[in-house]
């Protein structure tokens, strides 16, 4: 089994920054991607950002310049850099690890709530 465990969400006023981090523990091997996901309330949930095994980034447009994925391979962690949030950034974001073989893992979700 595998474990993600997400932290760093909170209350931020616009323009502000936040850090989300996210540690994956239990069977883990062969990480192909590491990434995360957002939902805000009525929508359905998006990617914001991905990670691949060879270091490659992909965004979501409404967060490209703005927020910044990296990771960890020795430990097994993935954080995301949230710079010049605005009130459309509100939402439950969530962690996500896809393995080889078809693994794929979600945290339980860190809220983030951007206002003033």
């Amino acid at each position: 089994q595998v474990q993600l465990v997400e932290s760093g969400g909170g209350l931020v006023q616009p323009g502000g920054s936040l850090r989300l981090s996210c540690a994956a523990s239990g069977s883990i091997f062969s990480i192909l991607r590491m990434g995360w996901y957002r939902q805000a309330p009525g929508k359905q949930r998006e990617l914001v950002a991905v990670s691949g095994s060879g270091g490659s980034t992909v965004y979501v447009d409404s967060v490209k310049g703005r927020f910044t994925i990296s990771r960890d391979n020795a430990k097994n962690m993935v954080y995301l850099q949230m710079n010049s949030l605005n009130p459309e950034d509100t939402a439950v974001y969530y962690c996500n690890v896809y393995m080889n073989g078809g693994r794929n893992y979600w945290g339980q979700g860190t809220q983030v709530t951007v206002s003033s």
